[in-house]
């Protein structure tokens, strides 16, 4: 981590050699807390396209100013979070319009897995941000960056104890936000 925070530093000196760097340094986390965070939420992106989209979406304003690798990663938890739904609603409107040009929608096989119902629980995460930024960040460094409860807590400077309050509190929270708003 430290690693990276020097080489942001060079960065956000306009050392644009230190951008190459920095994709280096990150690639591989950032495609294991993705490949992670697919097997646990059964997404259909690709880890490796999900990665190199968040990572072009990261870096499409230029050069960004990081202050340090927790400000990055957090950034990357915000932009992996849009690119997965980007994704599901790319996938939702093909499933439309597959249904509308088909006759006989008994050929569409109904899916064995249930999904996630990622607008929901978009409308979830804002309004939890809107009242609890902790949990929020809680919320975006486990499922969406993959970090651990340990690397949660030093993230945020509180306790692991605190973070595994915190993710299920928000769990409940998410979990009953999107069924009240999804009847």
């Amino acid at each position: 981590m430290a690693e990276i925070t020097l080489v942001l530093e060079r960065l956000n000196r306009g050392d644009r050699e230190a951008l190459d760097e920095l994709v280096t340094l990150v690639y591989q986390e950032l495609k294991h807390r993705a490949a992670g965070h697919a097997a646990d939420h059964g997404h259909t992106l690709q880890t490796t396209a999900l990665v190199n989209e968040a990572l072009a979406k990261l870096l499409a304003a230029g050069l960004p100013q990081w202050q340090n690798s927790k400000h990055f990663y957090n950034t990357a938890a915000e932009v992996i979070r849009q690119v997965v739904l980007n994704h599901h609603r790319a996938r939702i409107a093909q499933k439309r319009a597959a249904a509308f040009s088909s006759a006989d929608l008994a050929d569409i096989p109904a899916s064995q897995e249930p999904e996630i119902d990622f607008e929901a629980l978009d409308l979830a995460l804002t309004e939890l941000s809107n009242i609890d930024q902790r949990r929020y960040q809680v919320v975006m460094l486990r499922y969406f960056a993959g970090r651990t409860d340990a690397q949660v807590a030093a993230a945020l400077g509180v306790s692991e104890k605190t973070v595994e309050r915190d993710w299920a509190a928000a769990k409940l929270f998410l979990r009953a936000y999107m069924m009240d708003h999804n009847s």
